[in-house]
């Protein structure tokens, strides 16, 4: 969840700070990732590891997105899903049939082994009269080694061979947030996201009605942020200058965000990096 509330691994200043203002005040927050590979345990855990306490349900990823948006369009279908356990459980946990035979859905989400023949086969299931979905739009995803293809270029792929497009769940798509403001109860009119890129993070969050804050600490900087024909509410060097703000995280007296919704990137891949 680098940029935001950890960067290579190590919690960034203030993080536990603000978690545990959130907690004090009863502050409902939710953590949101584009990553579908992990679930919301392992990405709890990871936190953990770095000292961050977030529980299971305050995670939100694009593969429970996706699956809750499923869920609403056809109910107790069937998907061929290639993608990892983030993605096939949040599936399962909404009653979806994985099958590759006549399914009634491609689902397209991130793995670290995308395979020409899965490829081939969600080609063809398209070419039968499945419909394409994809978890999020991310083209490139960070690793040690360097970029990796994401979900976004392995699309590009798929709707070339075939000219099905697919429709993407995940940031920008302000659905993934109202999903998001959903499972918390919450209402656009009092939350804020808080994150690092200007072309997802900010752009869903404003998309959604809600205020927004974008950190430097992550993919944006002035720069990239200068050059959107949008802004932010608010942009701060780090979430550090929100500690002992939570309730009030605008100092010219804007309206008081009561939920803080935290856009964050999953582990090795994630949100691809700024052009």
């Amino acid at each position: 969840m680098d940029g935001v509330l950890v960067h290579e691994e190590h919690p960034i200043e203030g993080a536990d700070q603000l978690l545990a203002e959130l907690a004090e005040r009863e502050i409902a927050f939710m953590v949101l990732t584009n990553n579908s590979i992990y679930t919301p345990r392992d990405l709890r855990a990871r936190l953990s590891a770095n000292g961050l306490e977030v529980p299971e349900e305050s995670i939100w990823t694009s593969a429970l997105a996706t699956a809750r948006f499923l869920d609403s369009q056809r109910p107790g279908g069937s998907a061929y899903v290639i993608g990892e356990a983030g993605l096939t459980t949040a599936l399962h946990e909404v009653g979806y049939v994985l099958t590759d035979r006549d399914p009634d859905y491609v689902v397209l989400g991130e793995t670290r082994t995308y395979s020409f023949t899965a490829i081939t086969k969600a080609l063809r299931l398209l070419e039968a009269g499945a419909r394409f979905i994809a978890t999020n739009p991310d083209e490139t995803g960070p690793s040690r080694e360097g970029r990796l293809p994401a979900t976004g270029a392995v699309a590009a792929l798929i709707e070339r061979a075939t000219g099905r497009a697919p429709y993407y769940v995940g940031k920008p798509n302000p659905l993934m947030m109202r999903s998001a403001l959903r499972a918390l109860g919450a209402h656009s009119e009092n939350t804020l996201m808080v994150g690092d890129r200007m072309d997802t993070d900010v752009r869903a969050g404003m998309e959604a009605g809600m205020q927004t804050i974008l950190v430097m600490t992550g993919i944006s900087g002035p720069a990239t942020a200068d050059s959107f024909p949008f802004r932010p509410t608010r942009v701060v060097e780090s979430i550090s200058e929100l500690v002992g703000a939570a309730h009030l995280p605008f100092p010219d007296g804007g309206v008081p965000a009561r939920t803080i919704l935290s856009s964050a990137r999953g582990p090795d891949g994630g949100d691809r990096p700024a052009d």
